[in-house]
């Protein structure tokens, strides 16, 4: 792992534990970890440089915006993917989307299933999916985040496998 990894690393760890305990990611772990990942990807000669810090951070808030903006996660969490971004570039924080989501709905599955809740949530998928199709895509308020009843779960946890994954992989 080369040290801009390891300080993703690092990030993300920092974020599980919050999102753990207390439910969100602080925005002052990842506004400083993108100041940080922008100047040390500038500043340092084995950074990649500025370009190439603001895509990863650009990619990693365009993974995840689209659900926070349907009510579906919460800002921290596409904040987080923004961060690490910025340390790990924009092609390997897409994977890191891409198996976080895979993680994330494995995670869910046992959240739901151990809280009792799985039968609801495929009820919920399907009300959204026939609202969507009648209505076109817009956020259900009932089954968003901020109006739900289901348990939460803490996505840095499945973020941050997503990222270990990414950089064991590729």
């Amino acid at each position: 792992m080369n040290p801009f990894e390891t300080c993703a690393v690092v990030v993300g760890l920092v974020a599980c534990a919050t999102d753990i305990s207390t439910r969100r990611v602080p925005n002052v772990l990842t506004g400083l970890a993108v100041v940080c990942g922008l100047a040390a990807h500038t500043l340092l000669p084995s950074g990649h440089g500025l370009t190439a810090a603001l895509l990863g951070c650009a990619a990693g808030l365009a993974a995840f915006f689209p659900f926070f903006a349907l009510g579906g996660m919460g800002g921290g969490d596409v904040k987080l993917m923004a961060a690490l971004g910025t340390w790990i570039g924009w092609s390997p924080v897409l994977w890191t989307a891409l198996y976080g989501a895979v993680a994330g709905g494995v995670l869910g599955l046992i959240v739901g299933f151990a809280h009792g809740y799985l039968r609801q949530a495929f009820s919920n998928i399907g009300t959204l999916f026939l609202v969507w199709r009648v209505q076109g895509v817009r956020p259900v308020p009932e089954l968003t985040l901020e109006h739900g009843r289901g348990p939460r779960l803490p996505y840095a946890l499945p973020i941050f496998v997503g990222l270990v994954t990414t950089l064991w992989r590729h």
